[in-house]
């Protein structure tokens, strides 16, 4: 099996050692260069047409974001994974450079007690990026594999299905997303009328800080409220809550008395907040009156939740292969069979929209004037 290039981009030495040797203990993987700046790496990617670039965001000469727009210019699908601090300012800049193009990000071992643990935290984060990324077939067939309670077997021999029961009414839609997600977001979020009239909650994995700035940044596009979920507030029609980094949401009560939960209980499918906790929560709240939509994103996260809406009667939509930057997630509901539709990012925001219309006299207004 050819193995993945990767170029190392970094001004660091320790960094750059530290993740070559990490990555050099993966077998499938290949370190063909390092580069100091993004000036160096430009001219790398040419002579050793690597399959992945790591870029860290602060270098001399030409910095992570400004390469990201140059490598964008010269190859649209080269993968490019970016390396930032978890503070706020690497926060920002991550999202920066995912709006410019980047795939994905790393953020960079912090309050580690050893070179050890920072390569098993690098093992454990930014390889299975990098194998996804490229569409290792061993990878995707791990990273996919249902861990169903219904038939697992038989739902990872399925093939897709597209159900068609009967619609119930609508009164929550629930996403859940991970790699790619702040872009695609970035394009449903904006999509959704300002008169929409249920709220929207998501899981978005990502770490503190980051999923503030996301929702900051999806608030001033919007034409809905968006914030980050704290614990205690109100679940409203008409506004998005994104759960926070680090810890699970879920949605608990009833009638107009809906509230989130804030929990830092175990990771689950690795991730924390996790979209099965999500998704269990709102099927339990609200029954059959769900609308679960599962976005790009690594692993299969969303999947048991997807089974706990379905048996309450709930309705599933799913992105589709295309349009998704990495189809481990929409694709592992998809071939357990739980999806009533698969639907390209662009046709996202129009049919959530469509099916909270049904059941209940909305029509969502023509023209919607961005909030103020």
């Amino acid at each position: 099996m050819e193995k993945i290039k990767v170029l190392i981009v970094d001004d660091s030495v320790v960094v750059r050692r530290i993740i070559s040797d990490t990555l050099s203990t993966d077998p499938a993987l290949e370190i063909v260069g390092i580069a100091a700046n993004g000036h160096i790496a430009l001219e790398k990617i040419a002579r050793l047409k690597p399959d992945v670039i790591t870029l860290d965001i602060e270098m001399p000469v030409m910095d992570g974001l400004q390469t990201v727009v140059e490598v964008r210019k010269l190859y649209p699908r080269l993968p490019v994974i970016m390396f930032s601090t978890l503070t706020e300012r690497g926060a920002r800049a991550s999202l920066d450079a995912l709006a410019l193009g980047a795939n994905d990000y790393v953020t960079k071992p912090s309050n580690v007690g050893s070179v050890g643990e920072a390569m098993q935290c690098l093992r454990d984060d930014l390889i299975p990026k990098i194998k996804a990324l490229c569409g290792l077939p061993e990878v995707r067939k791990v990273i996919e594999k249902p861990r169903s309670t219904v038939a697992p077997v038989e739902a990872v021999k399925r093939s897709p299905v597209i159900r068609a029961g009967k619609k119930e009414r609508v009164d929550v839609v629930a996403i859940g997303i991970s790699t790619g997600g702040p872009n695609a977001l970035a394009e449903v979020i904006p999509g959704i009328p300002a008169d929409f009239p249920v709220p929207i909650v998501i899981v978005q994995h990502m770490p503190p800080v980051f999923t503030r700035l996301l929702a900051e940044r999806l608030d001033s596009k919007a034409a809905i409220k968006v914030y980050e979920g704290a614990a205690g507030a109100c679940v409203e029609p008409g506004h998005v809550c994104l759960a926070p980094g680090d810890f699970h949401m879920q949605v608990e009560g009833s009638g107009g008395s809906l509230k989130i939960k804030l929990n830092h209980d175990a990771q689950e499918n690795s991730c924390r907040p996790a979209v099965d906790v999500l998704f269990r929560s709102v099927a339990n709240s609200f029954g059959p009156n769900v609308l679960a939509v599962i976005m790009t994103g690594m692993g299969q996260d969303g999947l048991i939740g997807c089974e706990h809406i379905r048996k309450a009667g709930g309705q599933i939509i799913v992105q589709d292969e295309p349009s998704s930057v990495v189809w481990g997630m929409p694709g592992a509901v998809s071939r357990a069979g739980l999806a009533d539709q698969t639907l390209p990012l662009g046709g996202l925001a129009a049919e959530i929209t469509n099916r909270v219309s049904y059941g209940r006299s909305y029509a969502p207004a023509a023209h919607q004037a961005v909030r103020l």
